[in-house]
Order: C-alpha cells, then sequence, then structure tokens
C-alpha cells in the first residue's frame, strides 16, 4: 500500500494563494475547478494547495528572439 504524504508547511489557503500569485481568489478557485490546479481538500470547507502546483500554473512566453 503507497501512502501520500504532504508536508503542512507548503500547503496555502486559496486566499494565500491568490496573494502570494498576483492572481484573484475567484481565479485560483477557477483552476481548482477546472482542474488546471491541484487542491487537497480536510473535512468539508477546508483546500489547501500545494505551494510547487501554483508554479505549474504559469507558463513561459517566448521571446521574438526564440
Amino acid at each position: 500500500m503507497t501512502t501520500n504524504t504532504i508536508s503542512t508547511s507548503q500547503l496555502l489557503s486559496p486566499n494565500q494563494a491568490a496573494e502570494l500569485v498576483g492572481l484573484s481568489v475567484r481565479t485560483i478557485r477557477r483552476r481548482i475547478a477546472s482542474g488546471q490546479l491541484p487542491a487537497y481538500r480536510s473535512g468539508r470547507k477546508v483546500i489547501r494547495i500545494k505551494t510547487a502546483d501554483l508554479d505549474r500554473i504559469f507558463r513561459r512566453i517566448p521571446s521574438a528572439k526564440e
């Protein structure tokens, strides 16, 4: 049996995540709902997002020189 552990130091609330990356909470929740941003639920209302997953929602824009 495999168990996945999540360090609580890596988890943010949707409000904290939105503030960290400069997006609205509504956008963070839409990304979670669409599956673009993985999130974890604890209980009925508590949602947490791994900081590593926040980095993955952004993609690099290529410059004209590339």
